[in-house]
């Protein structure tokens, strides 16, 4: 069975679904859709989708999709996601799912008595290093997790940083969470891996760090973000950078046997175990033991670069995979509902403290 799909909004995270699509032998990217009907068709010449719309409605009428890709800006995601489950299509949206807790548990809700799969865009979920990491896990190297660090670099001077701050018409600056809500998705889905409350202690603190120039919308965007998470067993701190450098992507997981340090950007996962020798050789061992883990990590690498298995998106390769997969064998999505929606409600919480912080001040 080969699967149709379809895709709305072409900016440029639709062509990075066209490409990973493409690469794989379970579907086939049959039309797009933009409301400016010349992206549409650039986007269809360019990676040859044989048709192209600029009206939703007709392009799931005239081509019964399978599956519907939602990569258009985050207010128009419920809207969209349920006018394609509506009308027979499993669907694929990029993070954040909905604006809000509420609208997110209603759209689940659909798909789930629609009998029709849904999935959200938790690339870094299936990167080779969240990988390795679990399988450490499985193997109880970790031991029981007892506390979680998060952190998520952003480059606020970069191609997409820049296009926010360039207009106050950026659909950014209109999200309850503005730049947090595109991005911290990424931040939260590793804490909630760990933490299995459902509704966990949340204190949230958010700043501005850039100067004030354009005295507008843009000026109330905040930029760095502390998060403190605290479930009945397991507690994790939450950072979203907008300045440090480099733009790093991590994640530290103590344990009650070792603690996994795992570098999205290096791709390397590498474990540090108590030290059992006594006196100051024993501080002295540690640091050649991570350089071997580290150049273990390079190495193996290196060889999956030789072999053309490098790719930045990894994850995302692997998460469509097993979307297209759960949807061929009718077996659960990839990505389970009660985490999307624990995440969804984090993110209110986290912005509700945000609203009420800038309000006492």
């Amino acid at each position: 069975m080969k699967l149709k799909v379809a895709i709305v909004g072409c900016g440029q995270i639709a062509e990075a679904h066209i490409e990973e699509i493409n690469k794989l032998d379970s579907a086939d990217v049959v039309a797009v859709c933009d409301l400016e009907i010349l992206m549409a068709e650039q986007v269809s010449k360019r990676f040859s989708v044989p048709k192209f719309y600029d009206d939703f409605d007709k392009m799931l009428d005239a081509e019964k999709p399978d599956v519907v890709h939602i990569t258009t800006p985050p207010h128009s995601h419920l809207s969209l996601a349920q006018r394609a489950i509506e009308s027979g299509c499993h669907v694929y949206v990029e993070k954040p799912i909905t604006l809000n807790f509420e609208d997110a548990a209603k759209l689940i809700q659909l798909a789930a008595d629609s009998e029709k799969k849904l999935t959200i865009g938790f690339t870094y979920m299936f990167d080779p290093p969240a990988i390795a990491m679990r399988k450490l896990i499985e193997k109880g190297v970790l031991g029981d997790p007892i506390h979680v660090e998060s952190y998520y670099g952003y480059n606020l001077s970069g191609p997409f940083g820049s296009e926010i701050l360039s207009s106050t018409k950026h659909w950014v600056h209109s999200m309850p969470g503005k730049l947090f809500q595109n991005n911290i998705d990424h931040l939260l889905y590793k804490i909630v891996e760990f933490i299995k409350d459902d509704n966990p202690l949340i204190s949230a603190y958010g700043f501005k760090r850039r100067d004030v120039i354009h005295n507008d919308i843009r000026d109330q965007m905040l930029d760095e973000l502390r998060i403190l998470v605290a479930g009945k067993s397991v507690t994790a701190y939450g950072t979203f950078c907008s300045h440090a450098k480099p733009a790093s992507h991590l994640l530290r997981v103590y344990g009650s046997n070792a603690t996994i340090n795992v570098d999205y950007v290096a791709r390397s996962v590498t474990v540090v175990t108590p030290n059992r020798i006594p006196t100051a050789v024993g501080r002295l061992l540690p640091n050649f033991g991570r350089s071997w883990q580290y150049f273990k990590c390079g190495t193996k690498n290196v060889f999956k670069f030789i072999r053309s298995d490098f790719h930045f998106f990894a994850g995302f390769h692997r998460l469509l995979n097993l979307f297209y997969e759960s949807i061929i064998n009718n077996s659960p999505a990839p990505i389970d509902y009660r985490d999307i929606l624990r995440i969804s409600y984090m993110m209110d919480e986290i912005f509700n403290q945000l609203d009420q912080g800038r309000m006492s001040q």
